[in-house]
Formats: C-alpha cells, sequence, structure tokens
C-alpha cells in the first residue's frame, strides 16, 4: 500500500506505511513518522532528541461496513531550543480526540441528512462521540456572532421545559439568524448580550418586542437611542385574553338559554372574520352570541377594529385612527375596554414606531416554531449549552431538522 492512498483517501499525510492488520471486522492502518522529520511542536525547532513513543489509534473514515483505524507511535522529543520534553503534534487528529479530522468531517456531513444516533450506528461509535463533534463544530461557527452590523432586532421568550423554564431569543430581522440565547426571561436575561453589545458598539435603530416592562426598562437603559415598536400581534392577543375573559364571566352570569349560545363561542371571537368556517356554519353562530350581549358585542368589534391600526397609509393616519379607537373605547362602557384603551394609551409612541420601522416579532415566532419542532425531534435536549448552540444555527435549517 503506498502512502499516497493514505494521504488522499484518508488525509494522513508525512508518515511512513509500515503494514495493515485485519482484526475483528476492522482495517488498521501502521504508519510510522521517521526521526529526521521530527519538531519541537511549540517553537518548531529541528533540534531535538528522540524521548520514546506513545501507542495511539485513531479512528478514520470507514470502509463500507468496515471500521477503519490508524495507529502510530507518536514520539516524543526533548527540545533543546525549549529545553522541555514534549509529544509532537499529530496534524491529521485535533489533540486528545480518538478520531481524525477526516472522521470529523464525514460525521458533520452526515449529520445534515440524519439524526445523531443514526450516525452514530451507522459509523459505529456512541451516540456521544457524534454529539461532541457536532458540538465542538457549532461551538467554532456559531458560539459567538458578530454584533456589530446589528441595525434592527426582535427579543422574545421561548418555553423550553416544564415548570416554566425559559430562554430568551435575540432575532437579528435583516439576516434571519438568532444572535443571542440567554437563560431564563426578562432583563436580567439580556444581561451578557448588552455586554457584548457595548463592546461591538452596534448602531441599533429599532427593537421589536411585546409590552413587557422588563424588556423596555432595559432597552430604555442599555439602548436609549433605539426606537422601540410594541408588535401588533401581542397587542390582539392580550385584547384576545381580555375578550375570553368577558365571555367567561357573562357565561357565569347567563340563564340556560344564554350559557348555550355562548358555549363554545370562545374561538369564535377570537378568529379573525375571514377565517370563520361557513361549512359549520361558525359566521351564524357568532352573530347569535354578540347579539346576546351588547357588551360583548361591542368589545369583539372595537377589537377587529383595532386590527386596522397596523394598515393606515402613515404615521398621520395612524395617530388620528388610535385617537377616534381610544375615544369610542373608553365611551363604550365596558370595563376590560376601557383597561385596553388605557393600556393603549400608555404604550402609543411604541405602537407609532411601527410606521417608523414597519417591523414586528413575527420572524422571531416563526423561529421559535423551528426551535420547538427541533426538540421534539431530538426527544429534548438534556445538555443546555449544546441546545442552544443548534437554536444559534437554527437559520442554516431550511427542509429538515435532525438532532
Amino acid at each position: 500500500m503506498s502512502t499516497s492512498l493514505l494521504y488522499h483517501a484518508f488525509g494522513v499525510r508525512g508518515y511512513q506505511y509500515v503494514r495493515t492488520e485485519y482484526q475483528g471486522g476492522q482495517t488498521t492502518f501502521m504508519i510510522r513518522q521517521e526521526d529526521k522529520a521530527l519538531r519541537c511542536p511549540v517553537c518548531g525547532s529541528r533540534d531535538v532528541r528522540p524521548k520514546g513513543r506513545a501507542e495511539r489509534c485513531f479512528r478514520s473514515l470507514p470502509i463500507g461496513r468496515r471500521a477503519t483505524f490508524v495507529a502510530l507511535p507518536i514520539p516524543r522529543v526533548a527540545c533543546d531550543a525549549c529545553r522541555v520534553v514534549r509529544q509532537v503534534a499529530v496534524p491529521f487528529a485535533d489533540p486528545r480526540r480518538t478520531y481524525t479530522k477526516a472522521f470529523e468531517r464525514y460525521a458533520l456531513e452526515l449529520s445534515r441528512h440524519m439524526t445523531i444516533l443514526d450516525v452514530a450506528r451507522h459509523l459505529g461509535v456512541s451516540w456521544d462521540v457524534v454529539k461532541d463533534i457536532q458540538k465542538r463544530d457549532l461551538a467554532r461557527r456559531f458560539a459567538k456572532p458578530k454584533l456589530k452590523h446589528l441595525r434592527r432586532i426582535a427579543i422574545d421568550e421561548i418555553a423550553v421545559r416544564k415548570g416554566h423554564r425559559y430562554l430568551t431569543v435575540v432575532l437579528d430581522l435583516d439576516s434571519g439568524a438568532v444572535v443571542f440565547v440567554g437563560d431564563g426571561k426578562g432583563g436580567d436575561a439580556l444581561k451578557p448580550f448588552w455586554k457584548r453589545l457595548r463592546r461591538c458598539r452596534a448602531p441599533i435603530e429599532a427593537v421589536a418586542i411585546d409590552m413587557s416592562a422588563a424588556y423596555r426598562e432595559a432597552i430604555a437603559t442599555y439602548l436609549p437611542k433605539a426606537t422601540v415598536v410594541f408588535d401588533h400581534f401581542h397587542v390582539i392577543k392580550l385584547f384576545n385574553d381580555k375578550l375570553s375573559a368577558l365571555r367567561r364571566s357573562l357565561y357565569h352570569q347567563a340563564d340556560e338559554a344564554g350559557k348555550k349560545v355562548l358555549k363554545g363561542s370562545r374561538w369564535l371571537l377570537l378568529k379573525n372574520p375571514e377565517n370563520l368556517d361557513p361549512e359549520r356554519d361558525e359566521g351564524a353562530r357568532l352573530k347569535e352570541a354578540l347579539g346576546l350581549n351588547r357588551p360583548l358585542a361591542a368589545a369583539y368589534y372595537l377589537k377587529e377594529d383595532l386590527r386596522q391600526f397596523w394598515e393606515q397609509p402613515g404615521k398621520r393616519f395612524a395617530t388620528a385612527f388610535l385617537n377616534g379607537w381610544l375615544r369610542r373605547a373608553e365611551g363604550s362602557g365596558v370595563r376590560i375596554v376601557q383597561q385596553m384603551a388605557r393600556t393603549l394609551e400608555a404604550h402609543r409612541a411604541g405602537l407609532l414606531a411601527y410606521y417608523d420601522y414597519p417591523i414586528s416579532t413575527g420572524p422571531l415566532e416563526g423561529t421559535n416554531n423551528k426551535i420547538k419542532t427541533m426538540k421534539r425531534q431530538a426527544y429534548g435536549f438534556r445538555d443546555q449549552e449544546f441546545f442552544k448552540l443548534k437554536i444559534l444555527a437554527i437559520h442554516e435549517a431550511r427542509y429538515a431538522l435532525v438532532g
């Protein structure tokens, strides 16, 4: 066997081929390094003296279904320049690894199309070996995303485990890449992000968030020049929650006939009118429920009317629309609608900022769905650091999420 095959097929170069052994269904290539090729691994000096060898065996690319190894007695040398005895470097394998770089690249390529367990079974290694290969590759490429280019970002949290376990995710709205994953939720989870952001001095112009007071306070402290844009999805969701609470209270106060009409109407109230199913007669059922109670009808129609705020031709028209809506809400006499009006009045600047920066947390909601899908396909992640690295790399996933 020639040394050319070792180089071109297995990435082993600069060694002398000795022999090949076949034992236990495995193929082992025995190689050695000549003394004249020895160098100090630190200073690169050739002025070294051999001081014994340490036997090492590295797993390499399989030949068909047959496991393949490269066995090498790694020389130790005494460097006269450094006056230290060291083990020489092995260029075809990373330090403290039992496999070659070619094997690592092959495992990563398979991981693009297979789960960790499938790759491990195919290569005949443990699940932890493949996971470690993936984790080191992800850490090398995504552990510290570049932040200096950030202009518009979105911030939101995602529930990742039972017991109110959350991760806070920051998304670059221009590239679609996750740039930070923090433990927990609220302002404290973002402290490492602000620290990195301050060092790179990224000129962030706008931030899309929900109406969380913790996020608003953190942004006011660390990004005082950035424009805060409140996400319209969360605004409508807040109104829907209040509408559901109103329907629930009316249901408990209604007589038997009224309860029969209101029962099952919750999802009809939350649906957009254009999404009501005519085959199930949802439009007629909704009309009957609204006709039963004036406060419920007033709240529903004001909620639907509020959706038009984000469809105005400009900021001046949006301001006029919001003023009119707030007056109608205050005059409705419905307590939950009046509460909603006061909430929107307090957040007026963040609502109108949409017309300066038409952004939302919608792309981040889509990313959160991909994260949940990835977690389900992997049946959960025991290694939290590995999970966070997978999230940072999730923008690369296009067709299949494996893990």
